[in-house]
């Protein structure tokens, strides 16, 4: 049977991994990002369950929901329908898992259908305003506490790891209640006016960007990370209608000269007609994959200058590409 959840370290992946655990009981997790299972950088067995990420060599089950994913899965021609588990085209991961279970006539607790829906509105960020987006649901909470710094990587895959025990057994009305949980939750509100001050500091808009279309935080000078929520660039530019976040990649602390892209669509398209497509965006410049209102890529140089260089030619070709979705 099943003996560990490997699942995405984010909101979606933690509630992903509490439905996974309350059905077959596993009591093991980790969680990494889409790049560590594309490199092949941990032995994954069919011992193992996989959420939110994309399929490995071998798995035990795996649930997806991310399109490029399955255009990786006919690149390397293995036919979806052959994979014990689920991909869909859902909102979230969550809601795949959810609906999988379900559908197999599993009993599951009344309260996950609550903590699958915020999941949805949080991982495709379906919020219909700034003012929706900032209120604090349960769930969003429990996100917070997601964001908050923790002294170490160690440390922050303890909080997840209970946290995924926590979202298993109780409602997220009861998770955001618990002493840590709180305590998480207010270590992320004092780091976000910090945040809001980075933003400012290391924001600016493409000088061909002439309608100050895509808010640009560039974070590659620092030598460590900082850490920032890039949706909350929207409080400092309300008029934007996306933001684009370019962080270095770090090695073993140490600083690389490959680049992290991530980009989500402003609130401010919810009423407006458009086809712009996150995701498809970074699919078809072959760095990345994600959803339409929210998408990540990752390129690889050799040299500071080959960096700045692709740094630059990738800022204009997603900047094309954006304006040419109309």
């Amino acid at each position: 049977m099943y003996e560990r959840i490997i699942t995405h370290n984010d909101m979606d992946g933690v509630v992903s991994a509490a439905i996974c655990s309350y059905v077959f009981r596993i009591k093991e997790f980790q969680f990494f990002g889409p790049n560590t299972i594309i490199k092949g950088a941990i032995p994954i067995s069919e011992q193992d369950i996989v959420c939110d990420l994309p399929y490995p060599l071998l798995c035990g089950l795996w649930f997806d929901h991310h399109e490029g994913n399955l255009h990786d899965l006919a690149y390397r021609n293995i036919p979806v329908e052959e994979i014990a588990g689920r991909f869909d085209f859902k909102d979230s991961c969550s809601r795949v898992v959810y609906e999988y279970f379900s559908e197999k006539g599993v009993s599951l607790p009344s309260y996950f259908e609550q903590t699958v829906m915020e999941a949805d509105i949080i991982d495709s960020f379906n919020y219909r305003s700034i003012e929706e987006w900032r209120k604090e649901t349960p769930g969003k909470l429990v996100d917070y506490s997601l964001k908050a710094s923790s002294p170490t990587p160690r440390e922050k895959h303890q909080y997840m790891r209970e946290l995924v025990r926590w979202v298993r057994d109780l409602s997220l009305e009861h998770v955001m209640v618990l002493p840590r949980v709180r305590e998480m939750i207010e270590r992320y509100r004092g780091e976000e006016e910090k945040m809001l001050k980075r933003i400012q500091e290391d924001s600016s808009f493409l000088p061909y960007d002439r309608q100050r279309e895509i808010i640009v935080i560039d974070l590659t000078r620092h030598n460590r990370r900082p850490k920032v929520v890039k949706n909350l660039a929207y409080l400092l530019y309300p008029q934007a209608l996306a933001v684009l976040e370019i962080h270095s990649l770090y090695d073993r602390g140490l600083k690389t000269t490959n680049l992290g892209f991530t980009m989500a669509l402003s609130l401010n398209l919810k009423n407006q007609e458009h086809k712009k497509d996150l995701g498809e965006i970074m699919r078809e410049l072959n760095i990345g994959d994600g959803h339409k209102g929210a998408a990540a890529g990752t390129v690889y140089t050799n040299s500071k200058a080959q960096m700045l260089k692709r740094k630059g030619e990738v800022l204009q070709k997603i900047y094309e590409l954006w304006i040419s979705r109309g």
